[in-house]
């Protein structure tokens, strides 16, 4: 998932870079205002207590857990956003009634709002504003956790090696003596989790369903921590993509030293880079019997990126002509991130960032503070993501070139609505280096209304992934399950 998970994949625009950096600033601290608000309401008394959900803004969904409480005919309230390990924080100003519900976080030029109204199933929903910057905000009733239903299948913890690389994942087995096919999961860029969690969008977890979905129908599952994730060892900044194909050849070799696991049974799925990774592996492996690519690109990082750049333009309300300067300022910092001239390029970066902030509010420019600090330090984490060995393979490598040696069965599944990997890009290179293979069994599907991260979307844009449901679409993990049952043998 190239530009949403490795911020190095696209010049990100600064105003939400420095967005980013006010919410990340903000739910650091503690407020110092001593919390007012109005006299509680005898009606308004139902909506005390914890309440959970998140903020959404810039594409980014910010998980927060309000606790309002009445006590001596006031209101108090306290803020938690988990993911900066921030809690307690206290509300003031806060004002409730049976069908609204208003309270502001922080003070000063940090100052955060939430102006919302109870919904007809309970919920609360309003507008997130802070330094000039709006957004939306969601609240809903913690659910009590259901007593937990035993699983019709095991759950394994396991580790294998890479070298001095531990990696460290999660084998799901199913009821019986096996030996049974398996699949090994790959995850998109950016270092996860085993579940291929996305901290921006709460609750998604792609990995465990695909996992839970295929052994309940006899398919074992791998899925394991990226390196220096979770309980997996190894150093990700210093590696590149063929690194992280070594790890899931590992994965592979693991599988078959395993007498409940059938050899001649095992494929790969790869979402997004994972995709690219499948292909290495499967390329250089024959005992790689199937083949799942997931959003995963078929061209190279350069081509990948621009075509990226045009469609999250395009999804973001911009028009084609607008679209095409950013595609022209993009190819020209490709250009010279593939040809090394770092002092060019650093001042091309530095140039958009200036006239990005010029477009800035007095607000938001006030919040910031030292805003050429700020625009200092982002240039020059940008430059570094430029230079770093991931960003230099990825530009250079062109998947089409593996794909084009491998025989196995392949399904390609895409988003209509991808912005990140367009699938009419992506489609047609892999079924022309697939059938540069001589592949006979090659399925090609574009699920007409999936984002990148196969949720039911609007737009596709980046900036809904956190509004929209965090499961995966139902047709996805139908149409997995039946091309993998077509072609294994489940004892």
């Amino acid at each position: 998932m190239f530009s949403h998970k490795h911020p190095s994949a696209r010049l990100l625009s600064l105003p939400l870079l420095l967005l980013l950096a006010m919410l990340i600033v903000a739910c650091s601290r503690s407020s110092t205002m001593t919390p007012t608000s109005e006299p509680v309401s005898e009606e308004a008394l139902a909506l005390a207590g914890p309440w959970r959900g998140k903020i959404l803004i810039a594409g980014a969904g910010l998980e927060i857990i309000v606790s309002l409480a009445a006590q001596e005919n006031t209101w108090s309230g306290t803020i938690d956003v988990p993911i900066q390990n921030a809690a307690g924080i206290e509300l003031h100003h806060i004002r409730v009634s049976p069908d609204a519900v208003y309270f502001e976080m922080l003070d000063g030029l940090r100052k955060a709002t939430f102006d919302g109204q109870v919904q007809p199933d309970g919920s609360i929903s309003g507008q997130f504003k802070q330094s000039g910057i709006t957004g939306s905000f969601e609240l809903t009733r913690p659910q009590e956790a259901a007593a937990a239903e035993p699983l019709p299948y095991a759950e394994e913890e396991v580790t294998f090696q890479n070298g001095d690389v531990t990696l460290a994942g999660t084998l799901t087995l199913p009821a019986g003596d096996g030996p049974f096919p398996a699949l090994i999961l790959l995850s998109g860029s950016g270092q996860q989790d085993r579940d291929e969690a996305l901290p921006i969008v709460p609750d998604y977890r792609p990995f465990r369903e695909i996992a839970d979905t295929l052994t309940r129908q006899g398919i074992a599952v791998l899925r394991y921590d990226d390196r220096g994730v979770g309980g997996s060892t190894g150093d990700p900044t210093t590696a590149t993509s063929a690194d992280f194909a070594d790890d899931a050849e590992a994965a592979l070799g693991y599988l078959q030293s395993r007498a409940d696991i059938d050899a001649e049974q095992i494929g790969l799925l790869g979402h997004s880079e994972g995709g690219m990774l499948a292909a290495m592996v499967a390329a250089r492996n024959p005992t790689v019997v199937f083949v799942i690519s997931m959003a995963g690109t078929a061209v190279d990082g350069y081509q990948t990126l621009l075509k990226q750049v045009e469609r999250l333009a395009l999804a973001s309300g911009a028009s084609q002509t607008a679209a095409d300067l950013a595609v022209a300022q993009q190819r020209e910092a490709l250009d010279l991130a593939m040809n090394q001239d770092w002092p060019a390029l650093e001042a091309l970066i530095q140039q958009i960032a200036q006239d990005q902030a010029a477009g800035l509010s007095e607000e938001q420019r006030a919040a910031l503070g030292d805003l050429d600090a700020v625009i200092q330090a982002q240039v020059a984490a940008q430059l570094q993501a430029f230079q770093s060995p991931w960003y230099q393979f990825f530009l250079r490598y062109n998947p089409a070139d593996d794909l084009a040696r491998v025989s196995a069965p392949v399904l390609g599944i895409f988003g209509g609505k991808d912005v990140q990997v367009d699938a009419g890009q992506n489609s047609a290179a892999l079924q022309a280096a697939l059938d540069k293979a001589g592949n006979a069994d090659v399925t090609i599907q574009v699920l007409p209304t999936a984002n990148h991260l196969f949720q039911e979307a609007q737009t596709g844009g980046v900036e809904e992934y956190a509004s929209l449901s965090p499961q995966l679409m139902p047709e996805f993990l139908e149409i997995i399950s039946q091309w993998l049952l077509a072609r294994v043998q489940v004892p």
